[in-house]
């Protein structure tokens, strides 16, 4: 099988890209910057965010790309406070999912869509696992969220149009591998370890915030089980949305103390509010990923944080 990645030089385009060529499949990928973890994926610079994008014919069309057999998007701005700030970034999100659409859909190639548990909002009932069903556009916390809903909206019309077969994934607080990059994203895990290190205070915003952290690892295997059905034609995966998380919360500032405790040191914390488009509570229900692939997340925050931080490089 020959996949198309967008977002190929991120945390999950990565790891999933390795994955699939050790697994004996062929790769290309689209992204806006060379990938700086590995040489192995062969990079296409375009900004899939420009519109119009002649994706028929011109950068991203067959004749540089080539035929693929499908096409897993994940490429987008992935953070939700920032997109809160500049809300024009949401639109750029969409831009790229209206772009990756219409490649699909000239090339004949299912589509493997990547969502957020950000869809979900506050709207929700603490203390019960999330099903896919509970997104609803009126309770949308932010921009980046309100987009994401659009988006899935739009795959699935190009379904209704054009027969076009494609599925959605809500991922949730992915981290692990490849994602320590704080020059370029200030991801949370990594901030907290930073800041620890160097004897800095941590700023945890939202004292009782929980969320359902998922390891690349069971993400990546997720996303393989999920494209694998979704080209067999599989009618559980066609046209279906599914969560791909560990299905278990934790509190954010116990986080905090994983990280603190793998590097042998003690955290100083500072409780701020949740701020806007924040999701405070977050627990999905994986029971429709197990039931349509075997989705079976296997690795617990208490491992995977400390793993992570162990086998990330040293600051």
């Amino acid at each position: 099988m020959r996949v198309l990645i967008t977002g190929s030089s991120g945390q999950i385009g990565t790891n999933l890209g390795i994955a699939l060529l050790a697994a004996g499949h062929e790769l290309v990928g689209i992204d806006v910057r060379a990938n700086p973890w590995t040489s192995r994926i062969q990079t296409h610079v375009v900004d899939l965010s420009a519109m119009p994008l002649d994706v028929g014919r011109g950068r991203i069309g067959p004749a540089e790309i080539g035929e693929v057999d499908a096409v897993v998007h994940l490429a987008a701005h992935a953070k939700v406070h920032a997109l809160v700030e500049r809300p024009l970034g949401a639109f750029e999100n969409h831009a790229m999912v209206t772009n990756v659409l219409e490649f699909a859909r000239l090339n004949h190639a299912p589509v493997l869509l990547a969502s957020s548990r950000e869809v979900y909002g506050n709207a929700i009932a603490r203390g019960v696992p999330v099903p896919e069903t509970a997104a609803d556009f009126r309770a949308a916390p932010s921009p980046y969220a309100a987009m994401k809903l659009a988006s899935e909206g739009l795959a699935a019309s190009y379904r209704g149009c054009f027969g076009m077969p494609f599925a959605v994934i809500r991922f949730s607080n992915v981290y692990g591998r490849f994602d320590h990059d704080l020059a370029r994203l200030e991801r949370a895990i990594w901030v907290f370890r930073d800041r620890i290190a160097r004897d800095l205070p941590v700023t945890v915003y939202g004292a009782d915030k929980v969320l359902d952290f998922t390891h690349v690892d069971d993400v990546v295997a997720g996303v393989q089980a999920t494209l694998t059905e979704l080209v067999a034609g599989n009618p559980a995966v066609v046209g279906e949305t599914f969560n791909l998380a560990h299905g278990s919360g934790f509190p954010l500032i116990g986080v905090v103390d994983l990280i603190a405790t793998a590097i042998g040191r003690k955290a100083e914390l500072r409780i701020e509010p949740a701020r806007p488009g924040e999701v405070t509570w977050y627990v999905a229900d994986v029971t429709k990923a197990h039931r349509a692939f075997g989705y079976t997340p296997r690795i617990p925050v208490t491992e995977g944080i400390p793993r992570a931080v162990r086998d990330a490089p040293p600051i």
